[in-house]
């Protein structure tokens, strides 16, 4: 009896996980047919970066950013929590490569909330001169038509709301290891159909991703600023989810950025991928229960199993095993651009069963581990585990000593 019901019951998930891949597919494919946005609209903007610490190939990213065919006045902000640390170089080397640029590096030291990003961001505001911003991470690497085309949708348009948030897809770069090379796998494989499947089923984008976050003045003083998300891990998404409700479109740019992966370790790797699954899991709840159909390979695979390797499994292994394979393609090769996904396609198995693994165990625990500290999700706000009460006994012990 048991054994029919797993054995049912993965069936079942299998069926839903092949539904899943076809819709992914259908979004993917009504996002590259989609209208390109109008080229022309060139506006003042600001470019805000804040910054931690030095990751691969940084200095090169913020030369990409210098590297602009854009004919509006931009101006690129760096804010850094304190003047030792060691990305400070990197902003006066580029100071110095490119001298005609408006480049300023601002100390943040101000802290807002737990989220240090977002303290030095509400803090970089004042400083901005222009009315459209640009937030993104100190490894995101730009093309030359970067600019143009994430200010692009921002032209007016009659009938319809204004666009308050434009972001963009984007590959990871893995460095060396086992790890890297899943979390590449990842983004392009897995991240980037689920969201192109939201914007789908949706009809739009109601969320921003990290990769990029150009936003009007308009739109975000109506979220209340930066501010109020000094608390919010997930502040990307909480961005976009918050211009959205507020009445503003969010929209997908004709650009795709590549961030610079850390050679993870196979632990760093769980507790990335941990503390991103929680964080979307508080953020985004009905959703991410329906991830579990997401994982129609990893499913099937246990369907063989717990069938005794039938031949109508080994069938549904094999469906799902070209429809993963096409979406992986079809997404991370043709959309992205990422080459790894073709070196790397053998992955794509232990990736899976990796993330189903991983998206059960997020249920476990609302503890993630975050730039070396334990932190407590609660509705996506990060908060600081209160130190263990000491107990009676030891308390009246130390009183007497």
């Amino acid at each position: 009896m048991f054994a029919a019901i797993i054995s049912g019951l993965t069936t079942l998930l299998t069926l839903a996980g092949l539904g899943y891949y076809v819709v992914a597919l259908l979004g993917a494919r009504a996002f590259v047919r989609r209208m390109r946005f109008p080229a022309g609209f060139e506006p003042a903007v600001s470019i805000l970066k804040p910054l931690r610490g030095v990751d691969p190939g940084m200095l090169e990213a913020f030369a990409s950013h210098c590297r602009q065919n854009y004919s509006g006045e931009y101006e690129i902000l760096f804010g850094v929590a304190t003047s030792d640390d060691p990305a400070v170089a990197l902003v006066r080397q580029l100071q110095a490569d490119f001298p005609s640029h408006a480049i300023r590096l601002i100390i943040c030291s101000e802290i807002l909330g737990a989220n240090g990003k977002v303290s030095c961001l509400a803090q970089l505001l004042p400083h901005a001169r222009h009315e459209y911003l640009v937030v993104n991470d100190g490894d995101i690497h730009v093309g030359p038509n970067y600019l143009a085309h994430v200010l692009a949708p921002f032209t007016p348009a009659r009938d319809q709301r204004p666009v308050g948030l434009v972001t963009t897809l984007y590959r990871g770069r893995a460095h060396g290891t086992i790890g890297s090379k899943f979390e590449a796998l990842g983004i392009s494989t897995d991240f980037a159909p689920a969201v192109l499947t939201s914007r789908f089923l949706e009809r739009g984008l109601r969320f921003g991703l990290g990769s990029t976050l150009a936003i009007s003045r308009t739109a975000l003083d109506a979220i209340g600023g930066f501010s109020p998300l000094a608390d919010y891990l997930a502040d990307d998404y909480q961005v976009g989810a918050r211009i959205y409700t507020a009445g503003f479109r969010v929209e997908v740019a004709d650009e795709i950025v590549e961030t610079s992966l850390p050679a993870y370790s196979f632990s760093s790797l769980l507790h990335h991928q941990l503390r991103w699954m929680r964080t979307m899991r508080e953020s985004r709840r009905g959703g991410y229960v329906g991830m579990v159909f997401s994982y129609g390979l990893a499913w099937a695979i246990l369907n063989l199993i717990a069938t005794g390797f039938s031949l109508p499994a080994l069938a549904l292994l094999s469906l799902a095993l070209f429809l993963r394979v096409a979406l992986a393609l079809g997404v991370g090769i043709s959309l992205l651009g990422d080459r790894q996904v073709l070196r790397d396609l053998w992955l794509l198995l232990p990736r899976d069963l990796l993330a189903l693994g991983l998206w059960a165990w997020s249920y476990a625990s609302d503890t993630v581990m975050w730039r070396g500290e334990k932190m407590v999700i609660k509705e996506g706000k990060i908060v600081r585990p209160e130190p263990k009460a000491i107990s009676a006994s030891a308390s009246a012990a130390a009183k007497e000593g």
